[in-house]
Order: C-alpha cells, then sequence, then structure tokens
C-alpha cells in the first residue's frame, strides 16, 4: 500500500470544486461500477486509487488504505475506489427524438438521476442551463452510476437553443394541461424547471405551452413532485407514444 501525497490530496480535493474542475479540466469518480463505466467508454483515466486489489484489469492501480482514501473521497462515508478522469471533449446538439431541458437545476443528486432518467427513456441530449450543477460535480457522477457516458450534455443559454429549435415545446408546470390528456408529439422539447421555484417566468412567456402531472386523492395535500420524480413521469408518457 502506498501513501498519498500532500500533492495528491490538493489536486483531488480541489476538483469538488466548479473553478478547479474547469481550470485543469479533471473530475472525480467514485466506487467500481461507476470508475469500470467510464474506462470502458475510452474516458481518459488520469489516477485510480483502490484499497482492493484486482478490480481494474489492464489499468494502474495504486493501492492505498481506507484512512488514506478517507483523505480524498467526497462522500461521508468512502467507496473503495476513487479515480480522476480527464474531462471529455464537449459534443454538439444533435437533435433526436425527446430533448430534455434543465432550468436552473441546483441539485447534485436530480441532475444526476435525471441523467440516469434520460439514458433509461434513451435521450440522447440533455441541455441545461447556465446556472444549473455541474455535471461532473461529485455528488452529481455519483448518481449518475455511470449514465454520464451514454448521454450528451450541453450547457448553453436555453432562451436562445429554444427559439432555435423548430420541434414543439413543453413545460412541466403545476398549473398546465393534464399530461394524461394530451396527444404527445414522439419528438419534442420537455423543460423542468427549478426544485423551488420552477421553470422561470422569461422561459413560461417564450412558450406558454405546459403540461401538468394531476394529483389524485381527496385531500391533495402534498404540495408539489421532486423535480427528478416528475421528469420520470413525463418521459414516460412522451416515450408511452413511440411504443402503441
Amino acid at each position: 500500500m502506498i501513501l498519498v501525497s500532500k500533492t495528491q490530496i490538493k489536486l483531488i480535493t480541489s476538483l469538488q470544486q466548479k473553478k478547479y474542475r474547469n481550470k485543469l479540466g479533471l473530475f472525480v469518480a467514485e466506487g467500481p461500477k461507476v470508475i469500470n463505466e467510464l474506462i470502458t467508454a475510452k474516458l481518459q483515466l488520469h489516477s485510480l486509487y483502490s484499497t482492493v486489489d484486482g478490480l481494474f484489469e489492464g489499468e494502474t492501480v495504486q493501492i492505498v488504505s481506507e484512512k488514506e482514501l478517507s483523505k480524498i473521497t467526497a462522500l461521508k462515508n468512502a467507496n473503495n475506489s476513487l479515480a480522476v478522469f480527464k474531462i471529455p471533449d464537449k459534443k454538439p446538439y444533435v437533435e433526436n427524438g425527446i430533448t430534455v431541458v434543465l432550468d436552473a437545476i441546483q441539485d447534485p443528486g436530480n441532475l444526476g438521476t435525471i441523467i440516469r432518467l434520460c439514458d433509461w427513456f434513451d435521450v440522447k441530449n440533455l441541455i441545461c442551463s447556465l446556472n444549473t450543477v455541474d455535471c461532473f460535480n461529485p455528488k452529481v457522477i455519483q448518481a449518475t452510476m455511470g449514465s454520464i457516458v451514454r448521454v450528451n450534455i450541453v450547457y448553453t443559454a436555453i432562451e436562445e437553443f429554444i427559439l432555435e429549435r423548430n420541434s414543439p415545446v413543453y413545460i412541466g408546470a403545476m398549473n398546465g394541461k393534464n399530461i394524461y390528456k394530451e396527444n404527445l408529439p414522439d419528438k419534442a422539447i420537455i423543460i423542468v424547471g427549478n426544485e423551488a421555484n420552477g421553470v422561470s417566468t422569461n422561459i413560461i412567456n417564450l412558450v406558454g405551452n405546459k403540461v401538468a402531472i394531476p394529483q389524485f386523492g381527496v385531500n391533495k395535500k402534498t404540495e408539489s413532485l421532486n423535480v427528478a420524480t416528475a421528469t420520470a413521469i413525463l418521459l414516460s408518457e412522451f416515450k408511452r407514444i413511440t411504443v402503441s
């Protein structure tokens, strides 16, 4: 086993911050499943640390103790492996079926889950507003469970993005039309918004076409759905028409 040097610790822990990820062009992934997904996808590996030998065939692994791994992990309970990867080159947006657009999503767990949902529902492109949490945030990477390698994520000004598209645009909103009663297209843009405030007013004024997930039951006291949960339901409805 080796000791993780102060230089290595400083580098890896700095990558918990977006400004250093951007400056260095690196990000952190934790756990053998996520790391192996990224390696299989041919992302460039910078360094790899593990408390267990033999998890990553063909890769140079620095075997460390649990104590050493705890010095560089971003998790409360460290996994058995941590890797640093080079941030891959950006890919252009190519319209393909359903596109999901995120307006100011702030929670890393929500973004990671939405990336997994896009992967599950074969959504090729995820468009994020410039004030949406960074997809290379360690907690986002963890929540994607490797799906990040199969979804093209683009950060841009979403007002301009919408104006440049020809596909119909739908906003997920509490006061929209009942999605279960709508005739939905198989090619569309779906916008979901900030956890606290929903989709911003300027986007709503730009689009105006709102769909809602109706609330059932007698009391109807639940304030709202989690944004990732709502995205799952919306995608399920849009995708349902492609198999019906």
